[in-house]
């Protein structure tokens, strides 16, 4: 007989404005002990060093965890010009330098091409699996190898300041699978001066913005009590970029067993969609001649 998973039964997301210095795995672990609850998972990884949102599933709302993994996503990042490291970051050895730095026209000049959609490279620290291992474990054992270009929206890339001449800050707003390191350390090598992120932080993801989240005092402050759960977004949220339709009472049941149901909206055929019940959403599906499709079901 399985063994009852201990815990509380939360559903929802709960923002954490991740400081630097922490996996994003960890940040969840602490969120699940903290708020003592049985299920929880995170919706797109930060780097250790980055700092900003990182939006954490609780219960069913990890189901529509790749609905915020697909979303637009917003950094700000500084770019250290004139070094490049392994890691494509302030962590790594520096392993070429340059003297020359370029001017803000020359760097607002080469942005563009790292607007709309492009191929990146992701660093070679990263998680990317080659031949079924991860990338980073590869580059730690010294191995040459190289990884193949993934397709990235970027939507806005933008100058910001330029504290000084070795530094940039820019803003980005892109897509999944996006690396900021990767940005960095092409646009150094557009630029002739190599270049790695100095800082990163993401300043929203989907419908969730760091000015929303709870630092890890206040989840050690309020951990095993409920002096967070009004901070907890419900699980409707992760469905923010679907559109909606209604579910009838006579078809919740039918959706929740994954059977096809009636449902009322404006959707076009074969669109996907989540079907709401009052306030509460009941599964995801495809539409079809006014029913829904469930291909995801939530239970509360």
């Amino acid at each position: 007989m399985a063994r009852k998973r201990k815990g509380r039964d939360l559903h929802g997301w709960l923002v954490v404005d991740k400081p630097a210095g922490i996996t994003s795995t960890s940040v969840v672990n602490k969120v699940k002990w903290a708020l003592d609850a049985k299920k929880a998972g995170h919706a797109g990884t930060l780097d250790p060093e980055a700092t900003g949102v990182l939006a954490v599933a609780l219960g069913e709302a990890t189901k529509t965890v790749p609905w915020i993994t697909d979303a637009l996503k917003a950094y700000t990042f500084t770019v250290r010009l004139g070094q490049k490291t392994n890691t494509d970051d302030a962590e790594g050895e520096v392993t070429h330098e340059s003297a020359d730095r370029p001017s803000d026209d020359d760097i607002k000049a080469q942005l563009g091409q790292f607007v709309g959609d492009i191929m990146q490279i992701p660093p070679a620290f990263s998680a990317v699996k080659i031949d079924g291992e991860r990338a980073y474990k590869r580059a730690r054992d010294g191995e040459e190898f190289e990884i193949a270009a993934r397709p990235l929206w970027v939507e806005e890339l933008l100058m910001v300041d330029r504290p000084d001449a070795d530094h940039v800050t820019l803003e980005m707003t892109c897509g999944k699978g996006g690396y900021v390191r990767s940005i960095a350390r092409d646009l150094g090598e557009a630029l002739g001066c190599h270049g790695h992120v100095r800082n990163l932080r993401r300043v929203w993801s989907g419908p969730f913005d760091a000015k929303d989240g709870v630092t890890l005092e206040q989840l050690d402050e309020h951990a095993k009590t409920d002096g967070l759960d009004h901070m907890i977004q419900p699980l409707e949220a992760g469905l923010d970029d679907l559109p909606r339709v209604h579910c009838p009472d006579a078809s919740v049941t039918r959706l929740r067993n994954g059977n096809p149901a009636l449902v009322m909206g404006d959707v076009e055929y074969g669109e996907e969609c989540w079907a709401a019940n009052g306030d509460q959403a009941i599964a995801v599906g495809i539409f079809k001649a006014g029913e829904l499709h469930p291909t995801r079901v939530f239970v509360r």
